[in-house]
């Protein structure tokens, strides 16, 4: 598929650091998940438990790829 472009981006080139985040994360959660259902964890403990983790999953995507304000500057006399 070639990449579409729009404006200054080539759209479906290269991954962000979210999405490369999230992709990570929704593989950890299944594995989980799969794990417990293994283990024979009742089906609701399983669902409180990934969202839970959904949730602080979220937090923590957020805080770490979100963007740095840039260093005020003093302005010149």
């Amino acid at each position: 598929m070639a990449p579409v472009y729009l404006g200054q981006d080539f759209v479906g080139r290269a991954m962000s650091a979210f999405g490369l985040y999230v992709l990570g994360f929704v593989v950890l959660l299944g594995g989980l998940i799969y794990g417990a259902h293994l283990l024979h964890v009742p089906q609701t403990w399983i669902i409180v438990g990934a969202l839970v983790v959904i949730g602080l999953g979220i937090m923590s995507a957020v805080s770490r790829t979100k963007q740095r304000d840039p260093p005020n500057e003093s302005p010149k006399v």
